[in-house]
């Protein structure tokens, strides 16, 4: 990598780690704040029921990727139109302002302002679709593979210290004047440390910036229509909306479980994601990586589906810690293997002229997967238990599996779609 390079190219490794780190502070705090009545941080308004704060609880869970679905690729396209550095520090104040709120309204009890800031960080929040577009401009094709594996480590390791440090930050137990908000000013210090990154060291990586970039608004809607108009992934786009759209129902209202049935606090859960997090890693690390690096996607694929399923099912039966740790790393490896393979069958699904496009609109996909599901979750919870998100996730992971193996067919490229 030429001396030119390093500078932005490290400047995004800490962008993709901070954003991570943001996002997993959250993890182990949002629950207790609307799904646990014995957390002193439990600000559902009065006259509201338990199972009036799971509806909440889902949408604002829902809201912040529900804005990004839409706010995110006219990010890119503005950065390709006045330059990354402009956008990525709009899309950082944005998220720093965003922190501010959620912490004043944690302070406050104010539930109004609480998902003011989900808003304001699902509609500025786009920092890493930025990032990856400005390791892209400085990047030569040969050393794509290496550099984003870098960011995929840096996004992989940001997800695991965030939801340990959210709960250890948040717990009083720990310091006694910690509380629920605690991470968050802990995070409006990490983006601002990174928007001094970005205004001193970054430099504007896009050479061609074009002022009359002509804008598509809503681009992640034409992003959705168009996976299911090309043929040859069609069938894998559905199985790839269903297994992520399980997963975000399952990630919505785990931490409600592991509340209700076994008493986890704030640093408990934080604990647990953390726990998660490294099988994770292991799983790209080791087991993709050697293990299973000869047998072809599309057979382990639909196998991991049903695999990461049945680790669902097997999790809600859990009454223990020590059954939970157990079982923990066969989902976390079933699970770890599906997103590898899925990425990877995508990538190997199109043309190399057309990877951006596919992958634009796999991100879109997922992005609409990970938003719906949470606002469903609350109402399915109000309306039934709060595990009931957890059976339904279990089902989607196998039903993805069904799909892919009754629909996937191989295909050579998909060069007829662009042409």
């Amino acid at each position: 990598m030429r001396e030119t390079q390093k500078k932005p190219f490290y400047t995004m490794l800490v962008t993709i780690f901070f954003d991570m780190l943001g996002y997993g502070i959250l993890i182990p705090v949002i629950p207790i704040l609307l799904g646990d009545p014995t957390s002193a941080d439990f600000i559902l308004p009065a006259g509201f029921t338990l199972k009036q704060g799971y509806i909440m609880l889902g949408i604002l869970l829902g809201v912040q990727p529900l804005m990004q679905f839409f706010s995110a690729p006219i990010l890119g396209q503005l950065s390709d139109k006045y330059g990354r550095k402009k956008i990525l520090f709009i899309s950082m104040l944005g998220t720093c302002l965003s922190y501010i709120l959620f912490a004043i309204a944690i302070m406050t009890k104010d539930i109004n302002l609480l998902f003011a800031s989900r808003i304001l960080d699902g509609i500025t929040g786009g920092n890493i679709s930025v990032a990856n577009a400005a390791v892209s401009d400085i990047t030569p094709i040969k050393d794509r593979t290496k550099n984003y594996g870098m960011m995929g480590a840096a996004f992989g390791l940001g997800f695991i210290i965030g939801p340990f440090i959210g709960g250890q930050l948040s717990d009083p137990s720990v310091v006694s004047w910690f509380s629920a908000s605690t991470p968050f000013w802990f995070a409006v210090i990490l983006t601002l440390i990174n928007l001094a990154l970005v205004v001193f060291i970054f430099p504007e990586t896009n050479t061609n910036i074009n002022h009359r970039h002509e804008m598509t608004w809503f681009q992640s809607v034409g992003h959705i229509k168009k996976a299911f108009l090309i043929k040859n992934l069609r069938s894998l786009f559905s199985s790839t909306f269903t297994y992520y759209a399980g997963f975000s129902f399952f990630t919505t209202f785990f931490t409600i479980f592991l509340i209700q049935k076994l008493h986890f606090d704030q640093g408990d859960i934080g604990f647990f994601f953390a726990y998660v997090g490294i099988w994770l890693i292991f799983t790209q690390l080791v087991i993709v990586r050697f293990l299973l690096k000869d047998i072809p996607e599309r057979f382990i694929l639909p196998l991991a589906m049903a695999a990461a399923g049945a680790g669902v099912f097997a999790l809600l039966s859990v009454s223990t810690t020590a059954m939970l740790l157990v079982v923990i790393p066969f989902f976390a490896i079933a699970n770890g293997i599906t997103l590898v393979n899925m990425t990877s069958l995508v990538s190997k699904s199109a043309t190399k002229d057309v990877q951006g496009e596919i992958f634009g609109i796999s991100a879109s996909v997922q992005a609409l997967a990970q938003s719906v599901p949470p606002i469903l979750s609350g109402f399915i919870a109000y309306m039934l238990n709060p595990d009931s998100p957890i059976f339904v996730s279990a089902t989607f992971m196998i039903v993805a599996s069904i799909i892919f193996i009754a629909f996937y067919r191989r295909q050579k490229t998909v060069e007829e779609v662009f042409s």
